[in-house]
């Protein structure tokens, strides 16, 4: 799959392969070029790629969010919401239950 390539112009000031290296590099340009970041976000360009990705769940939670700030903590709740549920137990099948009454 392609890389994300953040761009200024016809230069490029940034590369992600996935989300983690998204997020990281999202926290770069919101200090180094917040703007060249604003205008990725406001055009769709990160929604898209997320979405190019198979990363449906967080392309939908950034549409239409256009500040860096905001993106990038909505991109840390999701990856904490992700974290979170790979973590819960699984539950117990109704076969499995049958299996154990008597």
């Amino acid at each position: 799959m392609e890389p994300f390539y953040f761009k200024s112009y016809d230069k490029v000031i940034g590369i992600a392969h996935n989300v983690e290296e998204l997020e990281k590099e999202m926290e770069r340009l919101t200090k180094d070029d917040p703007a060249a970041l604003e205008y990725h976000l406001k055009e769709g360009h990160i929604v898209a790629w997320l979405n190019y990705i198979g990363e449906k769940g967080l392309a939908e939670i950034l549409k239409g969010v256009y500040k860096p700030e905001e993106a990038l903590a909505r991109i840390k709740e999701y990856k904490f919401l992700k974290n979170s549920t790979r973590m819960l137990p699984k539950t117990t099948s109704r076969k499995e239950k049958k299996l154990h009454v008597r």
